[in-house]
């Protein structure tokens, strides 16, 4: 190589190597993850978020940092951790899976982009103008699981005599609680059955939840989607099955863990859209050019094995129309 060209060449790569340099410390991007929950309960769904910002090209330690904060069903806490998003000036705050973080969240900031993953409608409870344009910075996935008391309650009384009491476990801090109830006893109503709903606010009041279910003399139970319940879902299913209480549950996790049974969207779709809007926002996307994406698919997912076990012969009606029985 001549002595001129070897000198131009090395000039040139002398000059590269500021700018190689400059693009490795470039700072990730960092997502700040919000959630009413404990990490362990929503671990899954959590997982469906991570295959979500995969498939809009990013990866938690490669290109992306995020910082979670959990607040373990503690809703008082959530300002306090929220602030600290904020203050560490994250690029996208992400809310899994409670309206009350959603609400938190835009309380917080004006300015972060936020996605939501909630099981309410977005806009009664006032996180976004419209589905289709939500303006403003806060957008994401509903899996409508507050909407779906009608249909839980029908498939209960499959099961039920004429006039039964249906026992309903609420979370008395949940904002969609009083909405959630009223919608209940209106389709109770009209079904000709009677319900009687137990407020709880932690873990310690689910025994003296299932006392007060006893008395009332309920003969199934409905738990309203609440991630305090998917956090004792365990605890739920053995005492439903040691009071011998048929019982139908928002999501399939609870079906896996020994539930009889399940109606309602996959919360997990509902956390990959969000992580597909978080990589969208990063690349530069706003919220509100993105529209919230709603639920489309509804399985009925049934425990044979629970059924056999509380006595239930199921009707063969029943089981036809069930997305997966598990054995």
């Amino acid at each position: 190589m001549r002595r001129r060209e070897f000198i131009s060449l090395l000039g040139g790569a002398a000059a590269a190597w500021p700018l190689a340099a400059r693009a490795q410390q470039q700072p990730m991007p960092t997502i700040g993850f919000l959630s009413t929950a404990s990490a362990a309960s929503i671990a899954p769904f959590v997982n469906g978020f991570r295959r979500g910002l995969g498939a809009a090209g990013f990866a938690e330690g490669r290109n992306l940092a995020i910082e979670y904060r959990w607040a373990d069903n503690r809703a008082d806490r959530l300002p306090t951790l929220v602030a600290d998003l904020v203050a560490r000036r994250v690029a996208v705050i992400v809310t899994g899976g409670a309206t009350a973080a959603a609400l938190a969240a835009k309380a917080a900031t004006s300015t972060i982009p936020i996605v939501f993953t909630i099981g309410a409608d977005p806009v009664k409870v006032g996180l976004v103008d419209s589905m289709s344009r939500p303006s403003g910075n806060v957008t994401g996935a509903s899996f409508l699981a507050n909407d779906l008391v009608a249909k839980q309650l029908q498939l209960l009384q499959a099961l039920l005599p004429p006039a039964s009491v249906i026992g309903v476990l609420a979370n008395q801090d949940n904002p969609n609680a009083a909405s959630d109830a009223g919608r209940t006893q209106a389709a109770a109503a009209a079904l000709r059955l009677q319900i009687h709903v137990v407020n709880v606010a932690a873990e310690r009041d689910i025994d003296v939840a299932f006392d007060d279910l006893a008395r009332a003399r309920a003969a199934a139970l409905l738990v309203f989607p609440d991630t305090l319940f998917i956090d004792v879902r365990r605890r739920l299913v053995e005492i439903a099955a040691a009071r011998r209480l048929p019982a139908i549950y928002s999501n399939r996790l609870y079906v896996a863990d020994g539930g009889l049974m399940c109606y309602g969207s996959s919360p997990i779709d509902a956390f990959r859209e969000a992580g597909i809007y978080a990589g969208r926002i990063l690349r530069g996307e706003k919220p509100s050019d993105l529209p919230v994406v709603q639920a489309v698919k509804f399985e009925l997912v049934i425990n044979l094995k629970t059924a056999r076990a509380l006595g239930l012969d199921l009707p063969p009606t029943l089981l036809a129309l069930a997305d997966e029985v598990i054995e």
